[in-house]
């Protein structure tokens, strides 16, 4: 039985960890039956990615726009034309508005805001009409969570740009939405779920009970790519934290050093 998305071209950007969300959506696209190229600024965990979904892999630093243009051309030399663009990178930038670095606030922005600008531009021009790109958003895009407003910030304006983005490319049939995971365990975050108690606190605000796995992610991003009739939207995939809020600093367990 063929995959609901045989003989489609995608390119998800941010998938060099392994197990982490990219990492679970470049192995879902395969396994529904995309042609796959991996991105991420390491080439060493895309290798290994590519292998085991039998895809490409291209460095990129979507920070960097003429390496976001870059991976646009590759997957058209690769491919001819792409269906399907998924940015999967993040930078969780830290640090309170009173103290925060100029440099650390300009990360957050080209990573989680400037970078899928170029992306969507770049990913569009090498799409076939009909496609379908998403962005991995956050859900601290709406509500806060201290101390990463800068980061928080970021994304919100990249839920904005995904509307923008879908009114500009919907003439072509291009459907642009975003996810918003909520408290997820992932590579960038296990430093979180090792403090004792962390995960309970967190749980504690999802009426699913259960903080989200990089699977739950994957499914989302693949029902977005397929024939879904949807545009604009930024969805939570959170188990329902977006009803509830996240929890407070003074709430948490104390996290060691």
């Amino acid at each position: 039985m063929k995959g609901r998305l045989e003989g489609k071209a995608a390119v998800v950007l941010g998938c060099s960890a392994s197990g982490g969300t990219g990492w679970a959506i470049a192995e879902r696209l395969a396994a529904d039956g995309a042609r796959i190229m991996v991105a991420a600024r390491s080439r060493a965990g895309i290798a290994a990615l590519a292998a085991r979904t039998g895809g490409v892999a291209q460095v990129c630093d979507v920070a960097d726009p003429a390496q976001v243009r870059a991976l646009a051309e590759a997957a058209r030399a690769a491919f001819g034309a792409i269906d399907i663009a998924v940015d999967a990178a993040g930078l969780p930038v830290a640090g309170a508005i009173a103290d925060i670095g100029d440099a650390d606030i300009r990360a957050a922005l080209d990573v989680n805001y400037v970078g899928p600008i170029h992306f969507i531009r770049h990913m569009a021009a090498a799409m076939n009409d009909g496609g379908a790109i998403t962005l991995v958003s956050s859900s601290s895009a709406a509500q806060p969570m201290a101390p990463y407003f800068a980061y928080a910030c970021a994304k919100a304006a990249m839920d904005c740009l995904v509307r923008h983005a879908a009114l500009e490319y919907g003439s072509r049939g291009i459907r642009v939405n975003s996810v918003m995971p909520g408290p997820i365990r992932s590579d960038m975050a296990k430093g979180l779920w090792a403090v004792p108690g962390m995960e309970a606190v967190f749980a504690r605000e999802v009426p699913l009970g259960r903080i989200g796995e990089p699977g739950d992610y994957a499914d989302a991003v693949a029902w977005l790519s397929g024939p879904a009739f949807v545009t604009g939207l930024a969805l939570p995939v959170s188990g329902g934290n977006q009803l509830t809020r996240s929890p407070r600093l003074d709430e948490m367990p104390p996290v060691p050093g």
